[in-house]
């Protein structure tokens, strides 16, 4: 029991702690403004992450592309233990007695030439390093243009929803105004059934309002990776529209954002990368010279016993032959040196007395191998081609997207302007035909066409001036400059 009681507050503690470090990483406010956003998905996203990964792997490849330039050393060992009838690995003698046996080795290698295949490797592996760099930074771009989006969107809405508001106070106000009128007797009820009715349709709207914002702060959640009960608001910019005019041309513009832009470096480094390989695949097919030493020895315990003298005369020893000698079968015997045998050639003397070293230059030339050497060249020219053309579909692609994203900033633009403009003539007629309809000059279908033309200008200027904002970032964006306000 208590073990169960321990092993659930661990888990309640590690909860804390987990749920400690996700709050630690949001911005202290709960109202965020665009590059606090920015940031929060750039450091959150698991699409960086994963693009953070690539470059570790092409640092981790361009290392090893380094190293295979150094000469590579190996060593290894071996201890056996046989019996019964086997060669001693020392004397190459049979021999019947328990053997324990031990055979160190070391070896080097150091290519000296191959067609420059390991340098071609090397270059290849440093342009897929700096084209991984690249391709991060697009994701991050990615990335930031998306959050701008959504961003956008939220302010948008947020002022929509503030024109609702304001719409919906205006009318009410000439409700209630309309209302005293009409117990004075100064006019019909039919007008203040009217204006209760507009009241009505304008608190729909404003609800409308409300659940797009929500939805647009939902959206902007997601597109943070946030769960939809975080608390989250965002800061309304001030952007002065007189700091948003198209100083440049479209052509000026693409010049800077094929300078700048980093699907276009990458793609650059991938095709340097292709034709790297396809040098490096063709250094396959030229012969290749290797430098290579080895040093080896070994240990047999059934060599341990030597003969150690003691300086005594020469013994008489059975030779194992016979001879007749007068009809006698005597043995014959021979001097044998006077001493014994002793366990004295122990594993340190045998290992040092046989050291084994080697030392030479091998050339192999390639002359027939099915055609793999010779495909795999052919497959590397044909995905350097590949790469080329790809390449232009990126500078193609940037330049067509720079060029649309022109033409809408310049559209914006001008819908900016006329909308600005329909705006403040809207105000001004709505303004004369209130004053008419308070007077009773006017009646209230008048009012009511002259409210609504006023309300759907505003809410087209809040869209244009929000679109046109968006359009002159994106231009920005191409000449390398963070979006932000």
């Amino acid at each position: 029991m208590m073990k169960t009681k321990l092993l659930c507050f661990i888990l309640l503690l590690i909860a804390i702690t987990v749920q400690a470090q996700k709050t630690d990483s949001l911005p202290a406010s709960n109202v965020w403004s665009l590059k606090q956003c920015v940031d929060y998905a750039l450091a959150n996203n698991l699409a960086v992450q994963r693009s953070n990964y690539n470059v570790e792997t092409a640092k981790v490849n361009l290392l090893q592309a380094k190293m295979a330039l150094l000469p590579t050393v190996n060593a290894s060992a071996s201890y056996g233990y046989n019996w019964g009838r086997s060669v001693n690995p020392v004397t190459n003698l049979f021999t019947t007695s328990e053997i324990r046996s031990l055979s160190p080795n070391a070896n080097a290698n150091l290519i000296l030439f191959n067609g420059f295949r390991l340098q071609n490797s090397l270059k290849q592996n440093a342009r897929d390093q700096q084209a991984s760099v690249e391709d991060l930074a697009k994701v991050k771009n990615d990335i930031s243009i998306n959050i701008a989006v959504y961003f956008i969107n939220v302010v948008f809405n947020k002022e929509q929803l503030e024109n609702a508001k304001f719409q919906l106070s205006s009318t009410q106000q000439q409700y209630e105004r309309t209302k005293k009128q009409v117990e004075a007797g100064a006019l019909p009820k039919s007008n203040e059934l009217n204006l209760d009715a507009q009241v009505a349709t304008n608190e729909l709207t404003v609800i409308q309002r409300e659940n797009a914002l929500n939805l647009s702060l939902l959206q902007l959640k997601q597109a943070l990776q946030l769960p939809a009960s975080t608390p989250l608001d965002v800061d309304i910019p001030k952007v002065e529209i007189e700091d948003l005019v198209l100083d440049q041309s479209r052509d000026q513009i693409y010049d800077i954002a094929r300078q700048t832009m980093p699907e276009i470096r990458s793609a650059q480094l991938k095709v340097e990368s292709a034709n790297y390989a396809a040098k490096a695949a063709k250094g396959a097919l030229y012969p290749r010279l290797t430098l290579f030493g080895s040093i080896n020895s070994n240990y047999s315990s059934a060599s341990e016993q030597r003969f150690v003298s003691d300086g005594g005369a020469p013994v008489p020893t059975p030779t194992g032959a016979y001879v007749n000698n007068g009809g006698t079968i005597v043995p014959v015997l021979t001097d044998a040196p006077s001493g014994s045998f002793q366990n004295t050639n122990l594993m340190k003397d045998q290992l040092q007395d046989n050291v084994f070293r080697q030392a030479g230059i091998q050339l192999s030339i390639p002359i027939f191998n099915g055609l793999q050497t010779r495909s795999a060249y052919q497959r590397s020219v044909i995905n350097k081609e590949v790469v080329t053309i790809a390449a232009k579909e990126t500078e193609n692609t940037l330049r067509q997207s720079v060029e649309t994203a022109y033409n809408d900033a310049v559209a914006a633009a001008k819908t900016y302007n006329s909308s600005l403009r329909q705006v403040s003539a809207r105000e001004e007629a709505f303004r004369m035909t209130k004053q008419r309809f308070e007077n009773g000059a006017a009646n209230y279908v008048e009012y009511q066409v002259a409210e609504n033309d006023l309300f759907g200008a505003k809410s087209d200027l809040v869209r244009a001036k929000y679109d046109f904002i968006f359009k002159k970032k994106i231009l920005d964006f191409y000449q390398g400059k963070q979006i932000e306000f």
